[in-house]
């Protein structure tokens, strides 16, 4: 068993033999338990259908990171699950309400895991809201990284007053920001996780969500203002993409096996030259006056039928989550000094603003291909990604991978520690349904790492089964 800085977590909580009794009583119990730099707000046992009975523990670590801890009142495993959040989170277990696996406790409590997570040291109206941020260098370091490590510190210390030791095994899910999550565990805690599961990485916010994001925002501004492309245009030019593209794998199935290998004529479209001008700069990416390329990629083929969600919103208003993350990153969190409520990602610069991201880029990105301490610990990870992501560019994760294998002396080494599925026709972190209803629900990734973790075995493919 890897020694974690949760082992030193135990020795803060003050325990008695009455607490590890796994019942209604202990948990109550909890309420009372001391802890260095946090304390338990509330503690409850919790029946929900579907899962095993377990103990609720809500508790928050200075100054403002609220933690939920649940414990199984039966049938521990032994383990530990702790899952990221989404967006900019701020909501506390808002992923367990869907009743879906990405991002939440649920897969780990099904299989007797004692589970955690936390609002990221925040609350938040919604997950794209960071006015918290706002001139509170505080909460943007919590946001960045601190949070990872005292979710796990008190909910370790939780673990062994309840259990009476902590636990033989840990390991991290999230996606999107909890992607981001992920990966900056593995390198800031190297040793803290021994499996980690990372999907649609926002692995380098201020490149991501400030650069790239301005700029297809930018990209689809016209003059006075109006949108350039809408729902309309996403639909025709995802129709196309589909009758040209689909057959090039070898099989007509609904899926773009691999957007690089799509060539597209959209001449007979109709589209406007400013059109095709803004469609063109998507699929790039964001480059600066000198033609240099800014951030890996631009927007896939085959994300067209998502395009409403994320880019171009629909008929009915509703949508258009980019140009949200981008305005409100932009004004709070993107620059070592905010700008304020003011600012639009019509005023970000493409010459001079990227630099201006060093600093926020520290605290947030976790996109350093070095993982030397991580394998060394002998951390697994299952990175996975959908190709049909237009939010979260699929071309970072590929770039990253093939960076962090050239790091760690070839892929072959890398594939020791780290196992990459691109998966065709996936929405960003499954949350839309696909060709053939593919979505978060189709993958599996849990089970593949536990058979890596537990039998040695490299795991094949993430689809459920």
């Amino acid at each position: 068993m890897r020694t974690r800085l949760s082992a030193l977590a135990i020795l803060l909580a003050v325990a008695s033999p009455a607490l590890a009794q796994q019942d209604a009583a202990s948990c109550a119990a909890l309420r009372d338990t001391v802890l260095s730099a946090a304390h338990v707000r509330t503690a409850r046992v919790v029946e929900a259908e579907g899962l095993p009975a377990y103990c609720e523990v809500r508790a928050t670590a200075l100054p403002a990171i609220n933690i939920e801890v649940r414990l199984p009142l039966e049938g521990w495993n032994g383990k530990y699950y702790q899952a990221g959040c989404g967006g900019f989170c701020g909501i506390l277990g808002r992923a367990d309400a869907s009743g879906g696996w990405v991002n939440a406790m649920r897969p780990g409590l099904e299989r007797g895991y004692a589970t955690a997570t936390s609002d990221s040291g925040h609350h938040g109206l919604s997950v794209v809201d960071a006015g918290w941020a706002h001139n509170n260098p505080h909460a943007e370091r919590d946001w960045g990284w601190r949070s990872i490590g005292e979710t796990n510190r008190v909910a370790q210390a939780l673990i062994g007053t309840f259990y009476g030791s902590t636990s033989e095994q840990a390991i991290f899910q999230g996606c999107s920001t909890g992607g981001r999550m992920a990966h900056v565990a593995a390198q800031r805690y190297p040793e803290m996780f021994d499996g980690i599961i990372s999907g649609a990485p926002a692995m380098d916010y201020t490149g991501l969500v400030a650069t790239k994001m301005a700029f297809l925002v930018q990209a689809n501004t016209a003059p006075d203002g109006s949108q350039i492309l809408g729902p309309d245009e996403a639909k025709l030019i995802g129709d196309a993409i589909y009758e040209q593209c689909d057959g090039v794998d070898g099989a007509e199935d609904g899926f773009i096996a691999d957007p690089r290998t799509c060539e597209v004529d959209y001449s007979g479209l109709g589209l406007t030259n400013q059109q095709m001008d803004t469609l063109m700069k998507w699929r790039e990416g964001p480059r600066n006056a000198a033609g240099e390329q800014l951030y890996p990629g631009g927007i896939p083929e085959g994300s067209e039928p998502f395009w409403w969600l994320w880019l171009t919103g629909n008929a009915e208003g509703g949508g258009k989550l980019v140009p949200a993350f981008v305005t409100n990153f932009g004004r709070y969190m993107a620059f070592a000094a905010d700008p304020g409520p003011e600012w639009s990602p019509l005023d970000f610069d493409m010459e001079a603003d990227p630099a201006r991201l060093a600093m926020m880029a520290q605290v947030y990105n976790g996109d350093s291909p070095d993982l030397s301490a991580f394998r060394e610990a002998g951390g697994k990870m299952i990175v996975w990604h959908g190709w049909a992501d237009s939010i979260v560019t699929p071309y970072k994760t590929v770039d990253w991978y093939e960076k962090a294998a050239e790091a760690a002396g070839g892929e072959d080494v890398l594939k020791e520690n780290v196992a990459l599925f691109m998966v065709p026709g996936v929405d960003h972190c499954g949350i839309l349904p696909g060709p053939d209803g593919i979505n978060a629900a189709s993958l599996d990734p849990m089970s593949p790492l536990e058979a890596w973790l537990n039998e040695g075995t490299a795991p094949a493919s993430i689809m459920a089964e």
